[in-house]
């Protein structure tokens, strides 16, 4: 009966603090919105933006050689000769290994 009164007592005095503890690792750790959780949705967001913002530019750029493209006919033939390795009918390539590890 001693050790029972002797934790009520600690309880009773200490009532108050017990509950901010529990109350601050439920708001920490244990809950839906928790503090961690609200940091690893902030994380995802910012790699989320950073990928749109890489895929903005790969549009962009994408999008200027198109214009280009649509502009200029001997870019497409310069486009095909170089990145699909065609040529026309009465021509020889040379491929050298330092241009394919480009």
């Amino acid at each position: 009966m001693d050790n029972f009164s002797s934790i009520r007592n600690f309880l009773g005095r200490y009532k108050y603090i017990i509950t901010l503890v529990i109350f601050g690792v439920i708001i920490v750790f244990l809950d839906e919105n928790s503090i961690l959780r609200r940091m690893e949705v902030a994380n995802e967001t910012r790699n989320t933006r950073n990928e749109i913002e890489k895929y903005r530019q790969d549009f962009e750029e994408s999008t200027l050689r198109l214009n280009e493209l649509d502009a200029d006919s001997n870019s497409i033939e310069r486009i095909a000769r170089e990145k699909y390795l065609m040529k026309k009918p009465n021509e020889d390539i040379y491929v050298f290994e330092e241009d394919l590890v480009k």
